[in-house]
């Protein structure tokens, strides 16, 4: 579903290094590192030149060094000259005892120390040594005032990231819009071609696309287009990619923003962003303004964990509630926002005159699934035999993300195994893959346990194939896979009610594993626990949730609200009682349910072992060899063909025509046939 666009090449791409906060961070570090192990330890002292000239004389002064750019001279004393001199001469301290003074000129300086030499040498004093630099104090000032500029330089680039990229402007760009703008100068082309599915959720939809194409045609009969739409539905179905399609039928500009981009550490900044977001829409007018995962900033007030505290999220909430509740009713400015979790909002945010709808997005169908998969084998180069109605049955209960990812998962295998198109087996281990994991075959599986995981296998194979609502089988394997030693494979029912026999025949497949093992081998072992931990949960929803206990009929202990009951139970300790037990009667029942089938078939149970342990995967054509054809019909089949035979009906009404077999029964009492209104299929 989702749609697919090729990259900037990297040679037009901004080559600009990255700069990361740990640089900074190091930086620093060895400055301060470099000021403590290069910072002068010495003592020194400012003297005159008559006293500076004088101690030369006494031999007080061991080194001079000479620093000709600046005229000025320093004196390295001896230790006696140090003493004289009232310095510090203790042990502890191992620094140089210097004196500095300003010479006349560099230039005639030598002429004095040779002069001071002679009388040195003449009382056979030791000479003085001479240094000449070319020094300067900006090293000096670079130590003193480096840490200063650094930390100038980390306040500047601190702002500019506070900013967010905001369009610049530092930290007073804070609160900024960080809305992405799509229009049709820069490459929004997604429309509803490009969205597979979704036939309902596109109906709509669509209406908003009229309204912002041709608004006249509402308001001149005095309709109000609605302020807002709210896409709800599981992740991976196309909300965002159907709410960019709306853009682009209309061609209006598209501005994208997340929830979570309006919430900041600072004090205001997210309720400054919806102003400045509702105001750039404003400018644009008409437009689309689209948040996607509104949770983050629209969960319902006065629950947070912060204690009744000043929370910066509900002061964001309230500003856009006022901001949508602020503009005119036909100003063209619609908003489209996306979450899976609407049970979370405030009820402020779902009433009318804010989103006004709320647009459900759910799990593709099996026709559904066929478009999708078109859409996504348009750039594979896929085997011509290949049956996508086939790939979409075993792709039960995908969203269009996990699609998308079956079909590149299967041309990476196939590029693995050097073919040159990507097959039918590609499909099913890209299925595979993602339903259960990589295949582990290093996993070291001894002759007993794997007799009985085959044993486990092939009676959940047995189980589900005898039962009415057995799920349709697909393969049995017991390769080792993710987390799983072994596994069957089925292909699920599409059911829009679940009658109770469904939900117990479930439950039967499930515990059919545990009932195998202890049937045929004598012993139980650890691995049916998910098989266990599922029955356990569909029992319990039996009792609580679906009121279909003998002893607690029509009764439903939840609470779909979302308001939970807190730490209080909706129910009393003798009733909890009854439901332990009923939740235990059920499971017992199905598990002495699952030994009386695989008691009566158990010869061909054993076959079906010995088949998998031998093989280590069969599939559907082998279990219908052994069990036989099944005694009920696909629910699947059954959808397809009355599919077929509604579409027929409607082509009948579209050219007029009425099919001779087709009746319309008098729904409404007056005698007449009540027949449906032609279907406009495009």
């Amino acid at each position: 579903m989702l749609k697919y666009t090729k990259s900037p090449k990297p040679g037009n791409q901004n080559k600009r290094p990255l700069f990361n906060m740990y640089w900074m961070y190091g930086i620093i570090l060895i400055s301060l590192f470099a000021l403590f192990y290069f910072q002068d330890a010495s003592q020194t002292k400012d003297v005159d030149w008559t006293d500076f000239e004088k101690a030369a004389l006494a031999g007080d002064i061991d080194k001079i060094k000479v620093y000709a750019e600046t005229n000025i001279a320093e004196g390295y004393m001896t230790d006696a000259g140090a003493k004289k001199n009232g310095f510090d001469a203790s042990d502890s301290f191992e620094g140089d005892k210097k004196i500095k003074t300003t010479i006349p000129s560099s230039g005639k300086i030598q002429e004095k120390i040779d002069s001071w030499n002679a009388v040195l040498s003449s009382e056979g004093k030791p000479v003085i040594r001479v240094n000449y630099e070319k020094g300067s104090d900006l090293m000096k000032l670079f130590w003193y005032f480096g840490p200063i500029l650094l930390l100038v330089i980390f306040m500047i680039y601190m702002s500019k990231r506070m900013s967010g990229g905001a369009g610049g402007g530092g930290i007073f760009n804070v609160g900024k819009s960080r809305a992405t703008v799509f229009d049709k100068d820069n490459g929004n082309t997604v429309t509803f071609k490009d969205v597979a599915g979704l036939a309902e959720a596109k109906v709509e939809i669509e209406e908003i696309v009229e309204f912002l194409k041709n608004p006249q045609r509402y308001t001149e009969l005095g309709a109000k287009i609605p302020k807002g739409a709210l896409l709800v539905g599981p992740p991976g179905t196309g909300k965002t990619l159907l709410a960019k399609a709306v853009a682009g039928e209309a061609n209006v500009p598209f501005l994208s923003m997340s929830g979570s981009d309006f919430v900041e550490m600072f004090v205001g900044v997210g309720a400054a962003r919806v102003r400045d977001l509702f105001k750039q829409a404003k400018e644009k007018a008409p437009c689309i303004v689209f948040i996607d995962e509104i949770d983050a900033v629209g969960r319902a007030r006065g629950k947070n964990p912060n204690m009744g505290s000043n929370d910066e999220r509900e002061n964001t909430l309230n500003q856009m509630l006022t901001e949508m509740d602020g503009f005119g009713s036909n100003n063209g400015v619609i908003i489209l926002a996306a979450t899976n979790r609407a049970d979370m909002l405030d009820k402020a945010l779902l009433r009318p005159g804010r989103f006004d709808r709320q647009i459900y997005v759910d799990l593709p169908e099996l026709t559904d699934r066929v478009e999708i998969f078109n859409v996504h084998l348009r750039n594979l180069k896929v085997n011509s035999k290949l049956d996508v109605e086939q790939l979409a049955r075993q792709t039960q209960g995908f969203s269009g993300a996990d699609i998308a990812n079956v079909c590149n998962e299967a041309a990476l295998i196939a590029a693995r195994n050097n073919k040159q198109s990507v097959d039918w087996n590609d499909f099913m281990a890209a299925i595979d893959r993602i339903v259960g994991g990589l295949e582990k075959r290093s996993r070291i599986i001894t002759d007993e346990e794997k007799l009985s995981i085959a044993t486990h296998e092939a009676g959940h194979a047995t189980i589900s194939w005898m039962t009415q609502y057995g799920n349709p089988l697909v393969k049995v394997t017991i390769v080792p896979r993710g987390r799983a030693l072994g596994a069957a494979w089925y292909a699920p029912e599409a059911r829009q009610i679940i009658p109770t026999q469904a939900l117990l025949d479930t439950m039967c497949g499930l515990l059919a594993g545990r009932a195998a093992e202890d049937l045929f081998t004598g012993q139980i072992g650890t691995g049916a626990s998910d098989d266990l931990e599922k029955c356990t949960k569909i029992a319990r929803s039996l009792v609580l949730i679906y009121g279909m206990s003998d002893k607690l009929p029509n009764i439903n202990y939840s609470d779909s609200s979302g308001q939970d009951y807190g730490f209080t139970k909706p129910y009393s300790d003798e009733t909890a009682k009854v439901i332990d037990e009923e939740v235990k009667r059920i499971v017992n029942e199905q598990y002495a349910r699952a030994k009386d089938i695989l008691s009566k078939y158990a010869k061909e149970h054993n076959r079906i072992r010995d088949l998998l342990v031998e093989r280590e995967v069969i599939f559907h054509d082998d279990v219908e060899r052994i069990l036989g054809p099944r005694k009920w019909k696909s629910r699947t089949d059954e959808i397809i063909e009355l599919n077929k035979k509604e579409e027929a009906k409607r082509l009948d009404f579209k050219n007029g025509k009425e099919s001779e077999n087709s009746t319309h029964p008098d729904v409404d009492g007056d005698n007449d046939s009540d027949t449906p209104p032609p279907f406009n299929k495009d």
